[in-house]
């Protein structure tokens, strides 16, 4: 009878609670995606500016902020929220597989 209890408080300890609901990610990675979404916009902002005119020639839009600094922050904002949302950060610190030495 207590085998059978105890297998019970054992399944019932894995199993999840109907009220709860789990996330697939964690906050560290909610929160690498936030800072990857902001890189993104930042990356579009740089590449904002004047265009040309037809009566006009805007040498700025051959400015290397536009394009090459913008759009690689943008690239590396993008390449960093895949990263983001493939990697599971599990919050446990890694020592390498040795154990906890007093």
């Amino acid at each position: 009878m207590t085998q059978i209890k105890k297998s019970n408080a054992a399944k019932s300890a894995q199993q999840p609670q109907e009220g709860k609901t789990t996330l697939p990610l964690g906050k560290t990675n909610f929160i690498l995606m936030a800072v990857c979404g902001l890189l993104i916009v930042l990356g579009f902002a740089l590449m904002c500016g004047d265009s040309n005119t037809g009566s006009t020639f805007n040498e700025h839009i051959f400015d290397a902020r536009r394009t090459v600094v913008a759009p690689l922050l943008c690239f590396v904002g993008f390449v960093l929220m895949a990263f983001a949302i493939i990697v599971k950060f599990d919050g446990k610190k890694n020592d390498g597989g040795k154990g906890e030495q007093l």
